[in-house]
């Protein structure tokens, strides 16, 4: 049933909205991040049936006999973690086109299910996607509002608050996975994130690729997470084990795979001749990051190198997270240069570029917009707003579109 302490989505909206016009949906996204939650709220009401394929019975039925698994299925049904039952994609096409009813399959993974062959080939067309990410602070706090929507309406947040001080860090220790913020701050870090990872290597990466070095993916994982909102080097990350760069790649890109890393592409423009063209990584949520780094508040108070790179994935993340609930597509970037000009986050929507820089400092100079002013200059009219997010308490104007902005009005605003 319903977990009781079921807090709102954001995507809830485009969920209805899609079941309204398509025949299948898909809500994919990290395991425990509320998926199968959400999809019970909305659709058990509506007379939906529940089916895991967790279950190792049903999945090996799936497996055995897809046509008659799905022909036996309800008019209505939520097929949970289908990325380890990918034989009943092509069966589920062959019904659908018999009955394009909309709403009638809702579909859960916490695997990239678009990368599944037999998924992105035999679903074109029928079904809609749905990203569901950790819980952001602003569903946790229950604030309908949007700073990313301010920002694209031109305009931008005015006056005081609080600073949060340890309260943020608090925050970014946290994470925003569901079951791991009932428990008390030292089971979540010591015991809850650890199963975790465990979890995800013995089941969802032995599905989904055959690796001999299983051993490897939780250093791996803790390597990546001290790299996090820094330029992907995979050499360096690969220096540590007797295994080859590529194969260092490729693990990175399976991690990328069941949502516990981003890699993030540069923005550039050939209006700008010395950009650099690598990656930055973001780990998938910030808890992870803590528990796998051993950090505590105490600690990242002590080390404000790693708070700051810390601080820019948790509002990366909660930028992504804001945005998911938004019908028009948003894409992430960074920007650097060659000399040394930086924006640590650039959003696109359409046309329109938003740039944010992080700061996990209480003041803000106008030395910290260098990199926004660039941005700005290189993008013209397509420029909506840049700000500098920052641990203080006042939002105030440094120019033209240019703004300081309290971390905090990110669920505030």
């Amino acid at each position: 049933m319903p977990d009781t302490q079921y807090v709102p989505r954001r995507i809830k909206s485009l969920l209805d909205d899609a079941l309204s016009d398509t025949p299948a949906v898909l809500i994919h996204g990290p395991r425990q991040c509320g998926k199968t939650t959400l999809a019970q709220v909305v659709c058990e009401p509506k007379g939906y049936e529940y089916f895991s394929f967790d279950d190792d019975t049903l999945a090996a039925a799936a497996l055995s006999d897809p046509i008659g698994f799905v022909s036996d299925l309800p008019d209505k049904a939520i097929l949970d973690e289908v990325q380890r039952a990918p034989g009943i994609f092509t069966t589920l096409k062959l019904v659908i086109d018999r009955d394009r009813r909309p709403g009638r399959f809702v579909l859960t993974g916490s695997a990239n299910t678009l990368l599944i062959p037999q998924l992105a080939d035999s679903l074109a067309g029928r079904m809609e996607i749905l990203r569901l990410h950790p819980l952001s602070q602003r569903e946790l706090e229950g604030e309908p509002g949007s700073l990313l929507h301010f920002l694209w309406e031109g305009n931008a947040p005015r006056g005081s608050v609080e600073r949060l001080g340890d309260n943020l860090l608090e925050r970014i220790c946290a994470g925003g996975y569901p079951a791991a913020l009932t428990r008390q701050a030292d089971r979540r870090r010591a015991t809850w994130y650890r199963d975790y990872v465990e979890t995800l290597i013995q089941r969802d990466i032995r599905d989904l690729a055959h690796i001999r070095r299983l051993d490897v993916i939780p250093r791996l994982l803790a390597l990546t997470a001290a790299q996090t909102a820094q330029l992907l080097n995979v050499s360096e990350l690969a220096a540590p084990f007797q295994i080859s760069r590529p194969t260092i790649h490729d693990y990175v890109t399976l991690l990328e795979n069941i949502f516990l890393l981003d890699i993030t592409p540069p923005w550039f423009s050939n209006r700008l001749k010395r950009l650099l063209k690598s990656p930055k990584v973001h780990i998938g949520d910030t808890g992870i990051a803590c528990a796998l780094l051993g950090l505590d508040k105490a600690a990242l108070k002590r080390d404000r190198t790693i708070l700051g790179h810390i601080l820019e994935t948790f509002v990366y993340q909660e930028l992504r997270r804001d945005a998911s609930g938004s019908a028009e597509p948003h894409r992430f970037r960074h920007f650097r240069d060659r000399d040394g000009y930086e924006v640590d986050i650039v959003v696109e929507r359409g046309h329109q570029i938003v740039g944010i820089e992080v700061k996990a400092a209480a003041t803000v100079t106008e030395h910290d917009f260098r990199g926004l002013r660039k941005l700005q200059q290189a993008t013209g009219d397509s420029f909506v707003a840049g700000c500098v997010l920052y641990d203080g308490e006042t939002c105030a104007g440094f120019g033209d579109r240019l703004h300081a902005i309290p971390i905090r009005l990110l669920w505030e605003s």
